[in-house]
């Protein structure tokens, strides 16, 4: 894809020029923004592990080649242009008077150094953003505001695979290591909007404007991100003033701030939460019928997963649960982001039909079973089991709902002690997803990596296969949707809702905007009088 022909590229191009005039340029007074994160900074090393709680505060101080916007569209970043030369070769034009926070000019070779840290000095439990970088062969620069990168396979996405990695400053004979960053050695120094001032781990980070922003002046000459774990203690700084900007506000508090005179702003996470079956064993624990015989696993038989699906009733979890703050889930990502199909709509439960398929597998007087879940971890997880149960159990499925703290959970779903259980994909595009939760588990390709029932559709894996050698645009686009449909008409998981992120913002701000990635940025807040 070139950016210069595409018609999508300048739009990207324009929207991009619009937010940094509408968020970076500021005639007026120094302003400070003070934020309760629920994120706990645990690293200052931006490279370190792949995880919204550094990508998203990290982000302020380090930039990345090619950015996403609001519907997950790249757009250009430090990198102004992108072209596929060919199956196997990209080449990127870099952004011209840029400078580090220490004045150094960016260049070609802190885009070598930054993938070569990744792909060679970083290693698990660390090394979480290899997985973008494995489809690199080599990257060189011809010269030093152009990088040409060489790929072992066909990598159509290997820019929206870069939009997730950071750029850091070369250096002339080694890697910068995590402990240097983390215990001062060494500064954080990038290219972003602010400068790193001061951080005191799983407190807080203080970061200062930085006048010589590419982008423009930024809007907020100070901000500082307080780390408040407890939504309650978050809505509660919020209210006294004590914060001018809070996220992951429950729905539950956003009458009670309205009320006060704060505001609220909320999108569609791109994501989605859903249960999943243990596809995989013949018996499963905890499935019995109504005598409390176990009996075969019911998952293998696809009348029994759709029978199950269809006595959910989705609307009633995202209007009752989650307030209105969450949308009835049909596939792994919301409707209308990229990838996704405008055919596959929730519908109301048929309690009716769902009895009919159960009889029709044998199953007429339904069974037992556990249904796991974490509390907590998600808006509306615990709550939801509760609701399924009392669904399932007008079609004779007795469920008994099982919570427990997240790590707890996860451990057991591991081990395979849980025979349906609540989950969550999200991600920077719906392939992502597609391809962690739904493909067949394959060390060698990389995917199933959140596949924990097992799921095993050739037919799908062949089309996402197809959909992923395409490149970005319509053509991939309607090609993901596609396989999409193929696979959710074999119910493997039970879509529930996609969640919404709601912040809350004070009378200095004049207005924030939501990103379906979940991160919490001083740029997406714009200060009042703007």
């Amino acid at each position: 894809m070139s950016l210069h022909n595409d018609p999508r590229a300048i739009r990207y191009a324009a929207v991009f020029g619009l937010m940094v005039s509408a968020l970076f340029a500021s005639p007026l007074a120094a302003q400070e923004l003070r934020v309760a994160t629920s994120y706990k900074l645990m690293t200052l090393d931006p490279q370190f592990a792949d995880l919204n709680e550094n990508t998203s505060l990290l982000s302020h101080i380090y930039e990345r080649l090619v950015y996403q916007d609001e519907k997950l569209n790249p757009k250009p970043g430090l990198a102004v242009s992108w072209k596929r030369l060919s199956d196997t070769q990209w080449t990127f034009s870099l952004r011209e008077n840029v400078h580090f926070h220490d004045g150094s000019p960016f260049t070609a070779e802190d885009v070598i150094y930054s993938l070569e840290r990744i792909r060679s000095f970083l290693k698990p439990p660390s090394g979480g953003f290899q997985s973008y970088t494995q489809a690199i062969k080599s990257v060189t620069a011809p010269d030093p505001l152009t990088v040409v990168i060489e790929t072992n396979t066909n990598a159509p996405t290997l820019p929206l695979a870069l939009s997730s990695i950071f750029i850091m400053p070369h250096l002339a004979s080694e890697f910068r290591s995590t402990e240097d960053l983390n215990g001062g050695a060494a500064a954080p120094n990038g290219t972003g909007p602010y400068k790193f001032d001061s951080w005191q781990s799983g407190e807080r980070l203080k970061l200062v404007r930085n006048d010589s922003y590419w982008g423009g002046k930024p809007a907020w000459s100070q901000v500082e991100f307080r780390v408040i774990e407890s939504p309650a203690a978050r809505v509660a700084a919020l209210s006294t003033g004590d914060v001018d900007l809070a996220d992951y506000i429950p729905a539950r508090d956003v009458e009670s701030l309205k009320t006060r005179g704060l505001s609220v702003a909320s999108a569609p996470a791109a994501r989605s939460n859903f249960l999943q079956f243990d596809l995989d064993k013949d018996t499963l624990p905890t499935v019995t019928d109504r005598a409390g015989k176990p009996i075969a696993n019911p998952f293998k038989n696809k009348l029994v997963r759709e029978a199950l699906a269809i006595a959910t009733d989705r609307s009633l979890l995202a209007d009752k649960i989650l307030l209105g703050y969450g949308t009835a889930a049909a596939q792994l990502f919301p409707n209308g982001l990229p990838g996704t199909s405008a055919k596959l709509t929730p519908t109301p439960p048929d309690y009716a039909r769902a009895k009919a398929l159960l009889a029709e597998a044998g199953l007429a007087d339904g069974f037992n079973v556990v249904v796991a879940g974490p509390t907590g971890r998600y808006p509306g997880d615990g709550e939801s089991l509760q609701a399924i149960t009392q669904n399932w159990a007008r079609i004779g499925v007795r469920v008994q709902p099982v919570v427990a703290p997240f790590s707890t959970f996860a451990t057991k779903r591991s081990a395979g002690e849980y025979p349906v259980w609540y989950g969550g994909c999200s991600g920077d595009s719906v392939s992502v997803c597609l391809g962690a939760v739904l493909a067949s588990p394959n060390a060698e390709r990389k995917t199933g990596s959140l596949n924990y029932g097992h799921y095993r559709n050739p037919a799908f894996d062949a089309a996402l296969d197809k959909a992923q050698g395409i490149d970005e645009g319509p053509e991939r686009d309607a090609a993901m949707a596609a396989a999409t449909e193929l696979v959710m008409a074999d119910y493997p998981i039970v879509p529930l809702y996609h969640f919404h992120l709601i912040a809350g913002y004070g009378r200095n701000v004049a207005s924030y905007t939501v990103h379906a990635r979940a991160w919490t940025t001083a740029m997406q807040a714009v200060p009042a009088g703007e």
